[in-house]
């Protein structure tokens, strides 16, 4: 299996050059050269698979023969130690938890897969690898549980001064060892521009071996698709439609379930709820795509005003917006609509969500509204307690904090302030 560049610009690669690498060097994105399709069967038998089988057989047959079938089994069994429920709260209407990882967010898939995938293919190689990622609050969290304590690999965090919540602050600041916090005086698509200029720096790189650990690396992306399939399964009458709805920032959530679908996925419809940030929206709308700066909001997670996978999406659909609005139902909410929404469904349903679940009920609502003949699912992306204060306040009631939350609020923030300026991000990296 070979990986090439969405700009089609660069000569591909393998997939630990791919990994590793992160960004071809044309600027574009890395894709496999061919989404394999499931047999029906796989489908047929997947409700009697577990979800470790299930996810296993899915990407060795994407990845092919990149990993030794044993290596490439345990990385998978090892990185789905937790579950990703789906709870029903009404007929149609579902809601998939993806929180019940470490760092309680969606983004435990991904960065748990990764940070086992790199490990293997670092091997025991001298030169330590350098991780760099760029967060607007959940995605650090996850990276720094992931890859905490990996040998040969270092972490440094770039996140938004003021832009995440106090938790999802502490995941990042407080583990030390080999994971650094560098707070940017900016919004998250500085960071990621940093990133990626790093990554295009032929100085940096030929004195460091950098990766990252953003959507932007293929790695992160693929295990993403690993719970579209556990939602599948649990869903009991698949005689019916079903649509996923899905909270999207720079979209590397929805183009993992896209790439599933690709495979065979029998969820036919998508949609992408955005909050204020709402780029693709206004792409699915009119053809054009105009990034902008970010906006903050409520639900900072998907504060993205230049979603890096969009290069992705084209590239699966070859820039033909009927092909992705045929897959792809785009809306936006705003603040005030998402926190009576956190109101509404804890009334409904005694439910707690964070922010960004409440784009997806709004998501889903809407959808609902012109497609009654399907069943949704919504997905739970982080722990309500992530953003206690806004759900608190929201609700009325007391929010439980779980136990590696409860034990972060006492640690001392450690983070170095840094300025939106590539040579100093530079200088700080190669005087590491």
């Amino acid at each position: 299996m070979k990986f090439y560049s969405t700009k089609r610009q660069a000569p591909e690669v393998n997939l630990k050059e791919a990994v590793l690498k992160s960004l071809p060097a044309d600027k574009g994105l890395y894709m496999p050269e061919q989404i394999a399709q499931m047999p029906s069967s796989y489908w047929e038998q997947i409700g009697d698979m577990t979800f470790q089988e299930a996810a296993y057989q899915l990407v060795k047959s994407l990845l092919k023969d990149c990993i030794p079938d044993d290596k490439l089994q345990q990385i998978v069994y090892d990185t789905l130690n937790f579950e990703a429920p789906l709870k029903q709260l009404e007929d149609n209407l579902y809601c998939l938890e993806l929180f019940h990882g470490p760092s309680l967010a969606f983004k435990d898939f991904g960065a748990r897969f990764m940070a086992r995938l790199m490990s293997y293919l670092v091997g025991n190689q001298e030169q330590t690898l350098d991780i760099l990622v760029a967060t607007s609050g959940d995605t650090g969290g996850a990276v720094a549980l992931g890859f905490y304590n990996t040998p040969n690999i270092n972490v440094t965090i770039l996140y938004p001064s003021g832009k995440v919540s106090m938790l999802q602050e502490k995941q990042l600041t407080t583990l030390g060892g080999n994971i650094q916090a560098l707070e940017v005086n900016g919004t998250f698509d500085d960071c990621q521009s940093l990133v990626k200029q790093a990554f295009l720096d032929q100085d940096l790189n030929d004195k460091l071996l950098l990766s990252s650990a953003n959507s932007i690396n293929i790695a992160r992306l693929v295990p993403q698709s690993f719970y579209y399939l556990r939602a599948y399964q649990q869903i009991k009458d698949k005689s019916q439609a079903i649509a996923m709805c899905v909270p999207s920032g720079n979209f590397g959530n929805i183009t993992a379930g896209i790439i599933a679908k690709k495979m065979g996925l029998p969820i036919p419809q998508f949609i992408a709820a955005n909050n204020k940030n709402e780029v693709f929206k206004k792409y699915w709308e009119t053809g054009k795509y105009e990034p902008h700066p970010s906006y903050q909001t409520v639900s900072n997670a998907m504060d993205v005003g230049n979603p890096s996978n969009f290069q992705r999406l084209m590239d699966i659909y070859q820039n033909d917006l009927d092909a992705v609005k045929k897959d792809i139902w785009a809306c936006s909410f705003t603040d005030e609509q998402t926190i009576e929404a956190i109101g509404e469904i804890y009334q409904k349903y005694q439910y707690l969500v964070c922010p960004h679940t409440a784009v997806a009920y709004l998501g889903a609502k809407a959808f609902e509204k012109e497609h009654s003949k399907h069943q949704i699912i919504f997905q739970a992306t982080a722990h309500p307690s992530k953003f206690i204060d806004i759900v608190e306040e929201t609700t009325k009631t007391k929010v439980e904090l779980p136990e590696q939350l409860n034990e972060l609020i006492d640690r001392k923030k450690e983070a170095i302030q840094l300025d939106v300026d590539f040579d100093k991000f530079k200088n700080y990296l190669l005087s590491k």
